[in-house]
């Protein structure tokens, strides 16, 4: 096996994407359990909690992308 134009071997690209693609999987894992705990505070009255769990979900997005953008990177061209 001759490494990519990266530097990475085929095995070592897909434990990268499977990497990746787990930490993409746990982010929005952790958004949905955010939305949830959001609402669940906000229909019970909890106005205050909406500005720093929005910041948290933007943060999460954003890290989300970051990620997208990597494996974008990872792709033969």
């Amino acid at each position: 096996m001759s490494p990519a134009e990266d530097g990475h071997t085929p095995d070592q690209r897909r434990i990268l994407l499977d990497g990746i693609l787990f930490l993409v999987g746990l982010i929005l894992m952790l958004q949905l359990w955010l939305l949830t705990g959001t609402m669940e505070a906000f229909l019970g009255g909890d106005l205050e909690i909406l500005w720093p769990a929005a910041l948290a979900s933007l943060a999460c997005q954003a890290l989300n992308l970051g990620l997208w953008r990597c494996l974008d990177q990872m792709e033969p061209r």
